[in-house]
This record gives C-alpha cells, sequence and structure tokens, in this order.
C-alpha cells in the first residue's frame, strides 16, 4: 500500500453573501447534490462520513469512504480533519475553506489536500497523482459552476 496526493488550492470572489455561502458549504445534503461523485454525507456530530462513488485511478477502482472531522467557525472558517479514530480508512482529507466579506459578496478560499492509499507501487506516483489531480480538479469546477448555479450567480 501506497500514498498518493492531489491538493485543491483557489479562491474566488461571490456575489452572494458570506451567509449564503455558508449555508452551502455547511449543509451535507445540498453538497451531496452538488459535488459530483458524491452519493452522500453521513452526519454524527463533528465527525462526516463522505461516500463517494467509484472513481478509475490508473488500473485500480476506488469508491472513498472516509470520516472527517469538521471544525465550523462561523461565517469565516470550515475546517477538515481526518477522523484519527479511523486509521482503517485508505481515504481522506485535510484543510480549510476560508471565507471573508468582499464588498457586497464573499471571497472563497479553499486549501484541500486528499490522500489515498493505493495497492499499486511508488513507481506509480508520477501518472496516479497527475489522474488523481485531474479528477479533483474537474469535481471543484462542476461543484463550483453547481454552487453558483444554487446561488443564482
Amino acid at each position: 500500500m501506497n500514498r498518493f496526493r492531489a491538493r485543491n488550492q483557489s479562491e474566488a470572489t461571490l456575489r452572494s453573501s458570506q451567509d449564503k455561502v455558508w449555508d452551502v458549504l455547511t449543509d451535507p445534503v445540498l453538497l451531496t447534490k452538488l459535488t459530483p461523485y458524491l452519493k452522500r454525507i453521513d452526519v454524527d456530530g463533528k465527525r462526516w462520513t463522505w461516500n463517494l462513488t467509484h472513481i478509475p485511478v490508473m488500473s485500480a477502482t476506488v469508491a472513498p469512504v472516509f470520516t472527517e472531522v469538521m471544525t465550523f467557525d462561523e461565517p469565516t472558517r470550515i475546517t477538515f480533519e481526518h477522523d484519527p479514530e479511523r486509521p482503517d480508512e485508505r481515504t481522506g482529507v485535510e484543510g480549510e475553506y476560508l471565507l471573508r466579506p468582499e464588498g457586497e459578496g464573499t471571497h472563497v478560499a479553499i486549501d484541500l489536500e486528499i490522500w489515498c492509499d493505493l495497492p499499486l507501487p511508488k513507481i506509480s506516483r508520477v501518472p496516479v497523482e497527475t489522474v488523481m489531480h485531474g479528477v479533483v480538479a474537474a469535481m471543484g469546477r462542476r461543484f463550483a459552476s453547481n454552487m453558483l448555479r444554487h446561488l443564482g450567480e
């Protein structure tokens, strides 16, 4: 088993208010509707278990399920930390969303690193992480597009 990683960093200024953006980013049912490959999020207090559909990564197909400890500092910051009580999970996310007022809208910055333990050799790191980065980037673009449509932007 080897660990592979992909990072997503992006920023945008939305026309929507900080409260409206916050409401979208903290609603697990709505996130499921807006995020490609996401089947559901099971919520148990601060622990959110993210259940994704099958995603092809080189010669493997993964259906990630991972538990994140979510910290919500309303209305400015959401942090993701892989649940330390779930060392059995082969996928996790670490990172944060930052929100701040920008004029009448909201500036949103995201910095997330997704990791996945796969039964692939270390020599496959570059192609696997390239594929992972592409999937994560595509998911981010579609999520952003869906969120903007939901917000009426």
